[in-house]
């Protein structure tokens, strides 16, 4: 069994070239980078501390970098985000170093990176939370659709699912089965008579991502959010970037931006939990009443069974696996 990836270039050192007779298209060929750099500050949602992040071009073979400017020693600042940097998982995504430095609610952005197939990047950021904004990952998706993306000089590779993985938490539950395409499919279930049962999929590209999904906010009911407050909990949310439920009625004067923006969020959030994966996973998502906590136990099955992935570059159609680290 191979240890968990620690680095993006651990993903690319450690395989070994097999064949492989059909290989689903990329959207691109080359892994890509921003173009430029871009910045934005805004409140995170839990701390309720302001905060600011810039995002900037990084090279190929990176993934996607966090690196705190507020600590001090630079050789402590950086958290990559792989799942194996995971530290916490309640209310939102945590990934943390081993200096005890963390980054939280990162779920938002890496949605919005993984949506749009951002390879690298390096995301500075000035505190422990990644601004929450609207609640939503439509502004990180201007952002970067402002600057704009540059492909560099490597072939992309993604994590193509050979077998299935399952994890359950009760009546809850997530996998990943093999398919020809990045696609999420989840249901939720709530005793609500606003939310109630809904149930969506959609197959993960910049246009699908941008137009029904990057959109959907966060949501909770009135009494939860009160009692988080109480409790020093969620203390930068409201109604600018959530949506707040009490009772039969939606307490945002605009109301939902789609009828169906529940199960459009938790789909957001399963993208960006699963680009923790290190890249984009070609594969079919399914789950029922996941969440953050399912995501992480979800990748740590996968990355426990070397059978039950491979990683794949489109050049000539060959595949390439994943061996374990001698």
């Amino acid at each position: 069994m191979a240890p968990p990836p620690v680095s993006v270039a651990q993903i690319h050192e450690q395989f070994d070239a097999v064949p492989f007779a059909r290989l689903a298209a990329a959207e691109g060929r080359y892994q890509t980078t921003l173009l430029t750099s871009v910045s934005c500050e805004g409140t995170g949602l839990h701390s309720g501390a302001d905060v600011k992040i810039n995002m900037r071009p990084a090279p190929a073979n990176t993934g996607i970098i966090f690196v705190r400017t507020d600590v001090e020693n630079p050789e402590e600042a950086v958290i990559p985000a792989l799942f194996g940097q995971v530290c916490q998982v309640t209310f939102c995504t945590t990934i943390g170093n081993q200096f005890g430095h963390s980054v939280g609610t990162i779920e938002h952005l890496m949605a919005a990176l993984a949506g749009l197939g951002v390879d690298n990047a390096i995301i500075e950021i000035d505190g422990a939370e990644v601004p929450v904004l609207d609640g939503s990952s439509c502004e990180f998706v201007r952002l970067i659709e402002s600057v704009g993306l540059q492909d560099l000089p490597e072939l992309r590779r993604m994590l193509r699912i050979t077998k299935p993985v399952r994890v359950e938490d009760g009546d809850k539950f997530c996998e990943l089965m093999p398919d020809d395409e990045s696609v999420y499919e989840a249901q939720i279930d709530f005793d609500n008579p606003v939310i109630g049962t809904q149930r969506g999929e959609f197959v993960l590209s910049g246009d699908n991502f941008r137009d029904q999904i990057c959109n959907a906010r966060t949501f909770g009911m009135l009494q939860d959010v009160q009692a988080m407050h109480a409790a020093g909990l969620a203390l930068g949310g409201s109604l600018d970037n959530a949506v707040v439920i009490d009772g039969d009625r939606v307490l945002n004067d605009e109301g939902l931006r789609f009828s169906d923006e529940f199960i459009r969020h938790k789909i957001l959030d399963a993208v960006g939990d699963l680009y923790l994966a290190g890249v984009r996973i070609l594969g079919r998502y399914n789950a029922h009443k996941s969440g953050h906590a399912l995501h992480y136990k979800l990748l740590s099955a996968l990355f426990s069974n070397d059978d039950a992935f491979e990683i794949i570059t489109p050049e000539d159609c060959d595949a390439v696996k994943v061996v374990a680290a001698e």
